[in-house]
């Protein structure tokens, strides 16, 4: 991250340096031009009230001498064109030698303005030729021409002195982005070995969501791991206890210490538990599945009084044998669901309310509509939860009561997998309770 800011704050300020310096050179260059003019005009002022047409050619080259030495000695070349273009006298060469000069861009200003100029750049000479003209009086056109640096070779001029300032802002600038990335990134460096004092710290605002974000998710990985630490502890306790159970059976019946009236209640103990066992483990398994999200929704409009219907008849025989009676009420409702789950919904539901039932209790089944909402409702009568168990009571393996869900057969994963069953199929799920009194489970569904 470091190295990121301080190449994007170099290359920043080297574009910047480079866009500033020329910039400077060209700005520099407009006014060296616009003095160029200037003492161009300054010189043919000077010249214009000679008489040009008395003057033979040796006179005006003394005279042009004489006033060049006045001026400093700048090599100037002054020409004189006559009305029509004609060249009468020239500095530099013979006027009758010199094409007529008529088109030129600071003649044909001249004659519309009273002066006109012109920059011609010489390729051959790699410079710039400045032509200035002014109309005189009787028609005739004084222009005054002169060499100079073009842009480039201003460039060329400068360019040891824009390299060495250049190289001395880069070394400043250098120290300075390492500093100031230095600064920019400690509170960061910190946060990422301090996150429980980002309050403390009083760190870049505009980093507030993105702590809080990675706070939350450091808090979900704890408590991710924190799960999956005791969900491993749970599990092999609860594979430990019926395989403990079918091991001691087994060893009695193996060393012959199990009379002939014991094998049979040792088989029916083994039995019992290997049931449990299986029952756990495609428990676990479903649980599984249903984390990873490898279980994908297979949705079609469901009829779920009928499916309902289809459980109660499935657990009614079960119920018999606890001594609890289950009754369906409603009518047709559909929802757009995953039929698989919602069969196994109904069933972990009205199977709890079955396994945590009293001696003659009662399971009451609904499917209707609450509110603008379809709604399976399972009352029951039975052991009910205390208000201090209700949030854990879909956490995997919590057990009210683990002598009374031993009994019963039940493995602590039936409501942890109602509640992803719930989650996937984007519903609501409502507990009423009150310890010794019963329990009723509301799953609401979008209409």
């Amino acid at each position: 991250m470091k190295k990121k800011i301080n190449t994007c704050l170099l290359l920043t300020v080297f574009l910047t340096l480079m866009a500033a310096l020329l910039m400077t050179a060209a700005i520099f260059h407009h006014i060296y031009r616009g003095q160029v003019i200037a003492d161009m005009r300054t010189y043919a002022c000077m010249l214009k009230n000679m008489d040009w047409q008395r003057l033979d050619s040796q006179d005006a080259r003394e005279r042009d001498q004489d006033d060049r030495g006045k001026t400093g000695g700048d090599e100037v070349r002054v020409t004189v064109i006559q009305k029509d273009g004609t060249v009468l006298y020239d500095s530099e060469a013979g006027g009758e030698s010199l094409e007529n000069h008529s088109g030129r861009p600071e003649i044909r200003m001249a004659k519309e303005e009273g002066e006109g100029y012109a920059v011609r750049h010489s390729d051959t000479l790699g410079r710039d030729m400045y032509y200035f003209a002014l109309r005189l009086d009787g028609g005739m056109f004084l222009r005054i021409s002169k060499e100079a640096d073009s842009i480039w070779r201003v460039f060329v001029n400068m360019a040891e002195g824009i390299a060495g300032v250049a190289a001395l802002m880069f070394l400043v600038c250098l120290f300075l982005a390492h500093y100031i990335t230095a600064g920019i990134v400690r509170p960061i460096e910190y946060l990422a070995n301090h996150l429980e004092q980002a309050e403390e710290i009083g760190a870049y605002e505009e980093l507030a969501p993105f702590i809080a974000t990675i706070r939350k998710q450091h808090e979900d990985i704890l408590k991710s791991a924190k799960m999956r630490q005791e969900f491993t502890a749970n599990v092999t306790h609860e594979l430990k206890t019926p395989l403990t159970s079918i091991s001691g059976y087994a060893e009695l019946i193996e060393t012959g210490l199990a009379g002939e009236n014991d094998v049979q209640r040792f088989a029916r103990g083994i039995h019992r538990n290997a049931d449990r066992l299986l029952t756990l483990i495609n428990d676990i398994i479903r649980l599984s599945e249903l984390d990873s999200g490898r279980t994908e929704l297979s949705l079609s409009e469901v009829d779920l009084y009928e499916v309902t219907a289809d459980c109660v008849e499935m657990l009614r025989i079960n119920a018999e044998n606890h001594g609890v009676a289950i009754e369906l009420h409603g009518y047709h409702c559909t929802v757009r669901a995953d039929r698989g789950m919602i069969e196994e919904l109904v069933y972990n539901l009205c199977d709890n309310a079955i396994r945590y039932n009293k001696e003659g209790g009662r399971v009451d089944v609904t499917v209707g509509l609450r509110g603008n909402r379809i709604c399976l409702s399972v009352r029951d009568t039975g052991i009910g939860i205390r208000r201090e168990d209700q949030e854990r009571i879909f956490e995997r393996f919590y057990r009210v009561d683990k002598s009374h869900s031993r009994k019963t057969g039940g493995t602590g994963l039936g409501l942890a997998i109602v509640k992803h069953i719930v989650a996937q199929h984007q519903a609501e799920i409502k507990l009423e309770s009150e310890a010794g009194r019963g329990t009723e489970i509301s799953v609401l569904f979008r209409s």
